[in-house]
């Protein structure tokens, strides 16, 4: 990621990299040059992802980050002029974190949903979605006839949400629920599962290494929206607008979609 630079002096770089790294909230410390001008002020800022979401998001063998949100947030931070840590953070506590104010802000494919408006706020989409099913490719599994099923999903996702919704107690079929979608896949492959609903991109990013699976029917379009999480009334939710505005105008975001995804 290119970073806007300035030239810092020694004391003001290490009280960045002190602060940089105990932060839990959005903080502004003025640069200088080197004869003690003051020059611009730098939003320092903590961003968590899941990290176990591909392609969106995930965690490469050396434990640094990587997936179309890291590289969204990235992008951000280079347009806002910010200095942006980012962390993984496990999805069931994502929304709490943000809250406790561990972080200041979530990029994690995360979905606009009523529920989480009533404690978070969003930025404009960066991102839209739709679900599909996936089953063995010998099963016998009917997209338009779901009767009597075990069907898997992610836990406090909008397909998790659906899935409740639609399934649960009828047609004698059975909602399993899991923390993440690595083990809904790996119920499905164990056969304790017919099949699972998920968001199209990552379900085909998984299909990469597990050809014995496929997608079953139509796509789902529910109107899933992905945005940025920031707390109630928190300033960053215009900045973060802005800056999605500006790189969506100068096609940065279209790049950084091509480069993640199937298309």
């Amino acid at each position: 990621m290119l970073k806007a630079k300035l030239v810092w002096s020694s004391m003001a770089m290490a009280a960045m990299v002190s602060l940089g790294a105990c932060s839990q909230q959005a903080n502004e410390e003025t640069a200088t040059t080197t004869d003690g001008d003051q020059t611009a002020e730098t939003q320092h800022l903590r961003i968590a992802t899941e990290g176990a979401y591909p392609p969106f998001n995930f965690t490469n063998p050396d434990g640094t980050l990587g997936g179309f949100d890291v590289e969204v947030a990235k992008a951000l931070c280079t347009q806002m002029q910010a200095d942006c840590e980012i962390v993984a953070q496990d999805w069931d506590g994502i929304i709490p974190g943000l809250l406790a104010k561990k972080y200041d802000a979530v990029v994690a494919g995360m979905s606009i949903t009523d529920e989480r408006l009533e404690k978070v706020d969003f930025t404009e989409p960066y991102f839209a979605n739709t679900m599909v099913w996936l089953a063995k490719k010998d099963s016998n599994f009917d997209p338009n006839n779901i009767s009597g099923k075990s069907l898997g999903g992610q836990r406090s996702t909008t397909p998790g949400t659906y899935l409740q919704d639609n399934y649960e107690g009828k047609n004698d079929n059975h909602v399993n629920l899991y923390d993440s979608y690595d083990n809904a896949y790996l119920d499905l492959k164990s056969g304790r599962s017919d099949a699972v609903l998920a968001e199209k991109v990552s379900a085909k990013d998984w299909l990469k290494t597990n050809p014995d699976f496929i997608i079953v029917g139509d796509e789902i379009d529910n109107n899933d929206n992905i945005a940025i999480a920031v707390r109630k009334g928190d300033g960053l939710k215009a900045e973060f607008d802005k800056a999605l505005t500006a790189i969506r105008e100068n096609g940065e975001l279209a790049k950084l979609e091509q480069a993640s995804f199937d298309q």
